[in-house]
């Protein structure tokens, strides 16, 4: 009985700790058009405000994971719990530009050290064989709370300093939680030492003492931050796997592709604002869906099919949509003010850097729904900020253009533009005659969300979480975090330009070429690690060179 309750506490933990992630990335969107309009923001203090998400969380992977192998990961969660209840207060009472970035900063830091210690606090509670469910099931909690920051900012669209309620509704999430996480054991070695898990390891121990002395032994063990790069305990191969990982989940263009969603499904025919939030809502289901069938095979066929797979999948799409594209060229606009609408109702603002189809009657899809936490994407996620905001200037009625945040950006839209339809399903649209080649894009880039959802999503966190000893883990899992959030800012800051200098579908086709390297690099370097105690995964890597 103990056992089931630890283990659907621990499930509750993780797709919570998830869910507080995607929804503190995607309800951004939704609350800067009402923001941006009772603050007067202007373009480039709407930047500020979506960026201070990414400087808190980035300030947090660099000092995270001294906090979590220091004072335990139980600890660190409920910590980040009380410092995100403190962020939502703010953000929700705030009266000035400086309380909101503030604010902002405070969920960032809160939610990037809660994603590391979600995953490795659950991926050392339960036994080998749930592992990869319940570790994926933190990433499935993203894919969720982005679903449910749409429907909340469509449900406050019109409502007076509703963003005041979509800051505020976290609390809720993160007060469970916080109430959760009370009920599970202080050390989660200490609950495993009995199970059949630990009686699996490599070396059988006698009698219970030794036994438990055995379990607790990698925590005995004292480890530098500088033995992530020595040959102790071949810690430098596992720091070159957890580093590959999470760059190789980056330059497959993960945080690029669908910047590009909105002109693609504009391109076959979904022209009205309603058809596109439709088409938002459908590619996150996808993206839901897709992480489901990760978290059902991650112990059953194991971490690297799913990587290899995925990437092959990727590979495989953005080598089409580079090819489609060669044919039925996507435009970029580049200029932070976007001309009006031609209907007039309403014009469009966006960071210098966005590319962005002319049309803005189309609401982009959230490039948000790529992963983090990612977690931090994990992952972890809010680069996409500097490069992606989108708002718009007139009316609070019609939503803007949002496409927000690192790994993942998101739409905010609003209940009037989700009632208007403009204009016919083909208004002349210049791309009409390359109708099979934008079906086979569209489909090209549903199929590159499911295999990222498969593949990098969920499976990068759940083997970092898994290849460190026990007396570093949190640091470790901290660096290659902070590469991650390095890794998806550059690639979206210098997005643009590269598409100036080599062109677009060179561009993409470079993201395939990335994908077969990555596939190369998962089967030389990640082990399979599924069904394995986290001591075994240990001993494994001391082994080898």
């Amino acid at each position: 009985g103990r056992g089931l309750l630890v283990l659907l506490l621990s499930a509750t933990v993780s797709l919570l700790g998830g869910l507080i992630f995607g929804y503190e990335l995607g309800v951004i969107s939704g609350a800067l058009l009402q923001l941006q309009i009772d603050f007067h923001l202007s373009c480039f203090k709407q930047e500020v405000l979506v960026s201070a998400l990414l400087i808190g969380a980035l300030l947090a992977s660099l000092v995270g994971g001294i906090l979590i192998d220091r004072y335990g990961r139980r600890r660190a969660i409920l910590v980040s719990n009380l410092v995100l209840l403190v962020g939502s207060l703010v953000l929700t009472l705030a009266r000035s530009f400086l309380g909101l970035v503030i604010g902002r900063m405070t969920v960032g830091f809160a939610i990037s050290v809660s994603s590391m210690a979600c995953c490795i606090y659950v991926s050392e509670m339960v036994a080998a064989h749930q592992r990869g469910l319940l570790v994926s099931l933190y990433e499935a909690g993203i894919t969720v709370g982005i679903l449910l920051s749409y429907a909340l900012n469509y449900i406050f669209a019109d409502v007076d300093e509703g963003w005041r309620y979509m800051f505020g509704v976290a609390i809720a999430p993160t007060a469970m939680q916080f109430l959760s996480i009370l009920f599970l054991p202080v050390n989660p070695v200490k609950l495993s030492s009995w199970d059949s898990d630990c009686q699996k390891g490599l070396i059988q121990l006698q009698d219970i003492e030794d036994k438990a002395v055995g379990k607790w032994e990698p925590y005995k063990k004292d480890y530098s931050f500088l033995d992530l790069f020595r040959t102790r305990d071949n810690m430098r191969r596992r720091t070159l796997v957890g580093l590959g990982l999470v760059l190789f989940q980056q330059f497959t263009g993960q945080p690029n592709v669908l910047v590009y969603a909105s002109k693609i499904f504009h391109s076959v025919g979904f022209q009205s604002n309603s058809s596109a939030i439709l088409a938002s809502v459908g590619l996150g289901a996808i993206k839901v869906v897709a992480t489901l069938v990760a978290m059902a095979f991650a112990d059953k066929a194991g971490r690297r099919v799913l990587l290899m797979a995925g990437c092959v999948v990727m590979a495989i799409s953005v080598t089409t949509i580079s090819l489609t594209s060669r044919v039925a060229p996507l435009a970029v606009a580049r200029d932070c003010k976007a001309a009006a609408d031609p209907n007039g109702s309403h014009s469009l603002t966006q960071h210098p850097l966005t590319p962005l189809s002319s049309q803005s009657a189309v609401s982009p899809i959230p490039p948000a729904l790529d992963a983090v936490r990612s977690q931090a994407d994990p992952g972890f996620a809010a680069t996409r900020s500097l490069t992606k905001v989108f708002t718009s200037t007139q009316s609070r009625e019609v939503a803007p253009d949002s496409s927000l945040t690192q790994k993942r950006g998101f739409v905010g839209q609003s209940k009037r533009e989700t009632v208007a339809s403009t204009g016919p399903p083909f208004g002349g649209a210049p791309w009409a005659e390359h109708m099979v080649l934008n079906w086979i894009t569209l489909l090209s880039m549903m199929a590159f969300v499911s295999a990222f959802s498969i593949g990098f999503g969920p499976m990068t966190w759940l083997v970092l979480s898994e290849i460190y000893p026990a007396g570093i883990r949190g640091r470790a899992f901290a660096f290659c975090n902070s590469f991650n959030w390095a890794a998806n800012l550059l690639i979206s800051l210098s997005f643009l330009d590269l598409i100036d200098a080599i062109g677009f579908s060179w561009m993409f086709l470079l993201y395939g070429l990335m994908g077969v390297m990555a596939v190369i690099f998962i089967y030389l370097f990640v082990p399979e690690t599924k069904g394995q105690s986290l001591e075994e995964i240990d001993q494994q890597f001391s082994r080898k060179r």
